[in-house]
């Protein structure tokens, strides 16, 4: 897991042959950028910008990707996302369904809590469980990107 500065970011390109092309795109994104699916190298490297309101992390779940990894970037306004190293995540609540490339997990003790405000992002790799899109005091709308990176 990674939390830095959309300036800093090409400092993380030698991780991932794609990270450069995500992260170009991550630099032309504004306030205009329209919400949705926006191919960068067809299913290798997408974004989905997304407008939503954060919730208490009691109303949501650690999630896990084995297909693709996770560039989270936090547009307009702030959110915390919690990180768990996958072995500590024992209670499985959806196994992993493929065609989402996700499984879900219950809550635990030993999450750690990210706080992530406007220009900055998170990079989860597959062996990072992590929970998006709680609230940082009271809930609030995010303009984010979720750039989805193949491994």
């Amino acid at each position: 897991m990674i939390l830095d500065t959309l300036r800093q970011g090409s400092h993380y390109n030698a991780l991932s042959p794609r990270f450069e092309k995500a992260f170009a795109f991550l630099r032309q994104v504004t306030d205009q950028t329209s919400v949705g699916r926006h191919d960068i190298a067809g299913d290798d490297i997408f974004a989905l910008v997304q407008r939503n309101v954060t919730k208490p992390v009691t109303e949501r779940q650690y999630e896990s990707h084995r297909k693709y990894i996770d560039i989270q970037y936090i547009q307009r306004g702030r959110e915390v996302m919690y990180w768990a190293p996958l072995p500590l995540l024992t209670n499985v609540t959806m196994p992993f369904d493929p065609a989402q490339d996700a499984a879900l997990y219950g809550l635990i003790a030993e999450g750690v809590p990210v706080q992530v405000s406007a220009g900055q992002f998170t990079i989860f790799f597959p062996e990072d469980g992590h929970i998006p899109s709680c609230a940082w005091g009271e809930s609030a709308e995010v303009l984010k990107v979720v750039v989805k990176v193949r491994v």
